[in-house]
């Protein structure tokens, strides 16, 4: 059993990415920019944002962190996002999820210049994706497909379960683990809440990537032998026994799992860093787009 380490890698991710920002200062170039939109003090948000700020310092981009309070309208948002939308010095921004319920989401997203959403989730970014077109892919599932590659994991004529819909992982990772070329190439099952007899389902699988969010879903018996098994729930559970009151869970049953597994992925550790790395990853990718236009 070979444990996928998202943690190193993004560390190799984040360092490669140093190397490449070393090169633009050295040729007196303008470095990455990436700005983050937060609606709120939500603490799990704040957080997160936070890492991503640390992740630009670490690898040399500028960031810039533009915070609104809960009460925030959606037409003051758009506004922000518009002025973000027409600064040249900004290559790529996000707007941290979720958002407060005066807010709609898809009509924020939707506003996004689709040139500088390093989330990849604007409909155009997600169609090209679905049509095989260079893009911005999803932070996430594109931490995934890096780290197969990465651990060489064959993914070729493989049936590869996905558990979960969402926009944001489950459904982009059941289009690109079929598309042509590696990671991909292999015969994908997307399943969630209203699927019958999931554990038949995945019992079958070569690969099974669980978008769950429901803690320790996936039971030792719900998996083959030798199969690969990427978990990317993140949940908070009461742990009166951890200093923080809370421990980290996945969606896997790790401990028992991970005996049966060719591959797995640890929570925490595992497909979490890959997200921020990935997005680095996306902003880099906007600046020398923006530099060729």
């Amino acid at each position: 059993m070979t444990i996928l380490d998202g943690k190193k890698v993004s560390d190799d991710i984040k360092n490669e990415i140093a190397a490449e920002v070393q090169k633009m200062k050295d040729n007196g170039e303008k470095v990455p920019h990436l700005a983050a939109v937060i609606v709120g003090d939500d603490g799990a948000s704040l957080t997160y944002v936070g890492s991503k700020v640390k992740a630009c310092e670490r690898v040399g981009f500028q960031s810039t962190m533009v915070r609104l309070p809960n009460t925030t309208s959606q037409f003051e948002l758009l506004d922000k996002i518009e002025e973000l939308n027409t600064n040249d010095d900004i290559d790529g921004f996000i707007i941290q999820l979720p958002l407060p319920p005066q807010i709609d989401t898809q009509k924020v997203l939707m506003a996004v210049d689709p040139s500088k959403d390093v989330d990849g989730f604007h409909p155009e970014n997600f169609g090209k994706m679905a049509l095989d077109m260079s893009t911005f892919i999803p932070a996430t599932p594109f931490g995934i497909l890096e780290l197969l590659e990465r651990y060489n994991v064959d993914t070729k004529g493989k049936h590869t379960v996905v558990i979960g819909r969402s926009h944001i992982v489950g459904r982009p990772m059941s289009i690109l683990m079929s598309r042509k070329g590696w990671p991909g190439n292999s015969t994908v099952t997307l399943t969630h809440s209203n699927t019958k007899n999931i554990a038949q389902i995945t019992t079958q699988a070569d690969i099974v990537i669980s978008a769950l969010g429901v803690p320790n879903f996936l039971k030792a018996e719900m998996v083959r032998d030798d199969a690969v098994v990427i978990d990317v729930g993140i949940t908070r559970v009461p742990d009166e026994t951890n200093p923080k009151g809370y421990a980290i869970v996945g969606d896997v049953d790790f401990e028992n799992v991970s005996k049966k597994a060719s591959f797995i992925t640890p929570v925490p550790g595992g497909v979490g860093p890959m997200t921020i790395a990935m997005l680095l990853k996306n902003t880099l990718l906007a600046r020398e787009q923006r530099k060729g236009n």
